[in-house]
């Protein structure tokens, strides 16, 4: 339990600073939107950056990993789009819902966590999951927002706008950019590599600071019922599906299936808060499913880590 009270713990005191500094009006009544463009246009490009142009083929070598892990996202990524498109209707509203219900919180929460259960043998799946998280499913919530969105007459048209949008997005082009440096085997040079280390650095800590912001103004949401199903889709749901598929259909080593099970089981990161607000799809909701799943986590993963003990590699 201490494991993941020590996890938890800069969360909520990176929420509850934010909510403080609402409700004392600190930061002055456009914090919220300032932060958060901060940390969507800057802070959270430069991380994405500098993740995909660091990585290399020996860190992603393990098929059968990525495959659960991107399964996994994808089915209750599905459930949750299913449910809420038959609800409401709306691509960008179930979009988010969807991307809500598989965002593991891996960066923030799975990577100390696999560190104290598993030490450094643990760090590679976390960072594999971190960037099928953070830069594949964020890309494609965006691709389906846009579509929703940029919608015009004709598909040509519709599909110039969506591409336009997306070259523009920085959460887009700049994992992207990255990418293509690491196929072309170009090392980051070391004063750009400082700069996206420092500028990435504030992305998880504002975002948290921003959803206690959010927070603190009070605004409720009548969707308790869609934070609850979030909430379930992604605590129970979301491991069980790793479950049979790291133990029943895909071949790994033991510490790494206890990995994708272990991020699969964690509560809901800042990204889909993040674009909810920037888009303006209803961010008390994500908010809320992240406070939410955030505290009923501490008991869901402290049952899970009993139960993976640790192993070998």
């Amino acid at each position: 339990m201490s494991l993941i009270v020590n996890a938890v713990f800069p969360l909520f005191a990176l929420i509850l600073l934010g909510f403080l500094s609402g409700r004392n009006n600190l930061l002055g009544a456009g914090a919220v939107d300032s932060l958060n463009k901060f940390v969507v246009y800057m802070a959270l490009p430069a991380l994405l950056f500098q993740s995909m142009a660091k990585i290399t083929w020996n860190e992603i070598n393990q098929p059968g990993y990525i495959a659960a892990t991107v399964l996994s996202i994808a089915v209750v990524f599905g459930v949750s789009y299913a449910l809420d498109r038959k609800r409401r209707g709306r691509l960008a509203d179930a979009s988010i819902e969807g991307l809500a219900a598989s965002y593991s919180n891996a960066g923030f929460m799975g990577i100390p966590l696999c560190l104290m259960l598993f030490g450094e043998a643990g760090l590679p799946p976390v960072v594999i999951a971190t960037l099928i998280t953070a830069c594949g499913l964020f890309a494609f919530s965006i691709v389906l927002i846009e579509i929703d969105l940029q919608a015009a007459p004709g598909i040509w048209r519709t599909a110039r706008k969506v591409g336009k949008a997306l070259l523009l997005n920085p959460l887009v082009a700049a994992p992207v950019l990255g990418l293509i440096l690491a196929a072309m085997q170009w090392p980051l040079p070391y004063a750009v590599e400082q700069f996206t280390t420092l500028l990435g650095a504030a992305a998880s800590p504002c975002a948290l600071v921003t959803i206690g912001l959010f927070l603190s103004k009070g605004k409720s949401t009548s969707h308790h019922s869609t934070v609850w199903r979030i909430v379930a889709l992604k605590l129970v749901l979301h491991p069980l599906v790793a479950v049979v598929l790291v133990y029943g259909v895909f071949d790994m080593p033991p510490l790494w299936a206890s990995t994708a099970i272990l991020l699969a089981a964690l509560p809901v990161g800042t990204g889909p808060f993040m674009l909810a607000t920037l888009y303006g799809r209803e961010p008390a909701v994500t908010s809320r499913a992240i406070l939410l799943s955030t505290v009923l986590s501490l008991v869901t993963v402290s049952l899970l880590v009993s139960w993976l003990t640790p192993v070998g590699p």
